[in-house]
């Protein structure tokens, strides 16, 4: 079946099926919040993003061999309410951003900074650090060496626009910045965006709408 990046609470899991890497996508908690379950297909080691929520879900889409990582994007409260759980039960390392990780209640393993990179068996993927949304929010590329690239952006890149700053003028125009110079300017058209919420989306489906984002401000 195609790949569509559409689910919902309580609804089937989706599966973008790459060459070197699946990626399952689950829809979680009160607040929606999209889990993304990465799988390198050459060794079966699995990573998870965003421990949001409904422990029991993630489980299962995980499976019985477990995970080895899991990434936070960013401290706030929904997108790690699982993780103790999650990291009890598969033993699992964690990552955060280093500025975010004092503000998440599970002990963070490894504090990324930008271009660090993580890895999922033979899979590479590197961390942008995003500021705005929060001090240490994080995404993830994989640059496909098959295809386009994939990144994943948290809570930092919807489709429609950047992540709530909360009509903060300086926290917009930091993650604006950062945005465009390490997503936008780094990657084509082509590259397909996983948000911490709601749908997909592409990059060229957004870049013309930049100017939009500048005006208005947020």
């Amino acid at each position: 079946m195609t790949y569509s990046g559409e689910v919902r609470v309580g609804g089937p899991a989706d599966v973008h099926e790459l060459k070197d890497l699946m990626i399952t996508k689950v829809a979680v908690g009160p607040m929606n919040n999209n889990a993304y379950l990465l799988r390198c297909r050459a060794t079966d080691e699995q990573l998870l993003i965003d421990a949001a929520n409904d422990a029991h879900t993630l489980l299962g889409s995980i499976g019985d061999d477990g995970i080895a990582s899991v990434v936070t994007t960013h401290r706030h409260a929904d997108h790690w309410q699982a993780l103790a759980e999650v990291v009890a039960a598969t033993g699992a390392r964690t990552h955060a951003g280093c500025h975010d990780a004092d503000g998440i209640p599970v002990p963070t393993d490894v504090l990324v900074d930008d271009g660090d990179t993580i890895r999922v068996g033979q899979v590479e993927l590197t961390a942008r650090h995003l500021v705005g949304h929060t001090p240490g929010s994080i995404a993830l590329v994989y640059d496909d060496p098959h295809g386009h690239p994939h990144v994943f952006t948290g809570d930092c890149l919807f489709p429609g626009g950047v992540g709530n700053t909360h009509k903060d003028a300086k926290a917009f125009a930091s993650l604006i910045h950062d945005v465009e110079t390490k997503i936008f300017d780094a990657l084509p058209d082509e590259t397909w965006v996983y948000p911490g919420h709601g749908n997909d989306t592409s990059l060229g489906a957004e870049r013309p709408h930049l100017p939009e984002w500048h005006a208005r401000g947020w």
